[in-house]
């Protein structure tokens, strides 16, 4: 006698997705994925623009300390604005704010650095200008600054026409 097995319907059920299912979820996934890589160039842009605005307010801090610290200087010392990076032009503003009217503009590198000289043309590796205005008249114990970053270095933003990608602006008071 031979034995004949039958095949029994299993008992338990199954459960997958139908290929539909696994379609639409890819299409959501990948609808997903599109929207979140489109915003991509807008975070970098943004990004890009809170690096130069940082830069620009390191600037104008390192100028509000030099044009402190300039004008408190015991005779016979030197400001150590420049530390070992010479040659650095920093030196020729000593003083410089009770005697002139005119703006000084000195320009910087993408890490803050000076470069070129003051009121010279922007240098090839100048990123930043920035334009120091000494408001009048000044008196013995306080004269006004008007600071102004502005990028790229070699637009001019006094020039008529002529728009920076950006700028950063302070007022600040020397020798208070």
């Amino acid at each position: 006698m031979t034995a004949s097995k039958k095949t029994e319907p299993s008992s338990s059920t199954e459960m997958a997705f139908s290929l539909v299912e696994v379609t639409l979820a890819l299409g959501v996934a990948g609808f997903c994925l599109i929207a979140v890589l489109g915003l991509l160039p807008t975070s970098l842009k943004t990004q890009q623009a809170s690096i130069q605005q940082t830069t620009a307010n390191q600037i104008i801090s390192t100028l509000f300390s030099d044009l402190r610290a300039d004008v408190r200087l015991p005779p016979g010392q030197e400001s150590k604005v420049c530390g070992d990076d010479p040659p650095c032009e920093w030196q020729n503003l000593h003083g410089h704010w009770r005697i002139t009217a005119v703006p000084d503009t000195i320009y910087f590198t993408k890490e803050a650095k000076q470069t070129g000289t003051i009121n010279g043309a922007p240098p090839a590796d100048a990123i930043y200008r920035a334009k120091i205005t000494y408001r009048f008249p000044p008196s013995e114990t306080t004269s006004l600054a008007d600071i102004r970053v502005t990028w790229p270095a070699k637009i001019d933003p006094d020039v008529p026409g002529a728009v920076p990608a950006g700028s950063v602006r302070a007022l600040m008071a020397v020798n208070r």
